[in-house]
């Protein structure tokens, strides 16, 4: 079995099943009241995390593909990504309808006031556009385009693990951990810069290509 067909048909299928484990373990979680003392923070903690580990993966491809001089790890990247902002669109749905019960005036009211709901809102804001341009298609249609709209994506990963250190306040830890991560990511992307043709613009920006 040659190693393309293992990645489409093993890999790919092992590793997508293994993304949804987190969403499965938060419903079991709630069908058993399990979630602890402040559910609700539980929930929007665990999806947050989540969001923040799929797209530092998904940055994580192409550093991957350099060390290893193998072109499979590129072949996650799109899935990864993708299920980065299933995770941020859970994130803000819970934050939407069950913390602040959908009045629109609180909601306008905490994302200009409160800046890590600020910074977590223009993140994902930003991860809108980059999952609708995530297909083959719109990577014709956009042509170099593409590869500048999801260079956004460096922008969306300081944005969440700012939106992480601000709401967390006093223990840093963890946040810091992120940050420590996307700051080796970053750096491990920096050779690619003198790289040119297209094969390394596709690879450089892409939150979901692969």
């Amino acid at each position: 079995m040659s190693a393309n067909t293992l990645v489409r048909w093993v890999f790919k299928p092992a590793v997508f099943c293994a993304a949804l484990v987190p969403f499965a373990l938060l419903l079991y979680a709630a069908w058993q009241n399990t979630l602890g003392a402040n559910p609700l923070e539980s929930v929007m903690r665990g999806t947050g995390d989540w969001t923040l580990r799929f797209l530092l993966l998904s940055l994580a491809m192409t550093p991957l593909r350099r060390l290893l001089g193998r072109g499979w790890p590129i072949r996650f990247r799109r899935m990864l990504g993708l299920f980065a902002f299933f995770y941020a669109c859970l994130h803000f749905l819970i934050w939407l309808v069950l913390d602040q019960e959908l009045s629109w005036t609180n909601i306008f009211a905490d994302i200009v006031k409160r800046p890590f709901v600020t910074v977590g809102f223009l993140a994902w804001l930003m991860l809108v556009p980059l999952a609708l341009t995530s297909t083959r298609a719109a990577m014709r249609r956009l042509g170099r385009n593409w590869s500048r709209l999801h260079r956004l994506v460096y922008v969306v990963a300081v944005l969440g693990v700012l939106h992480f250190v601000w709401l967390v306040k006093a223990d840093l830890l963890e946040p810091l951990v992120y940050a420590g991560i996307l700051g080796l990511l970053l750096l491990l992307r920096l050779p690619l810069r003198p790289l040119s043709g297209s094969r390394n613009r596709t690879a450089r920006g892409s939150l979901t290509e692969g």
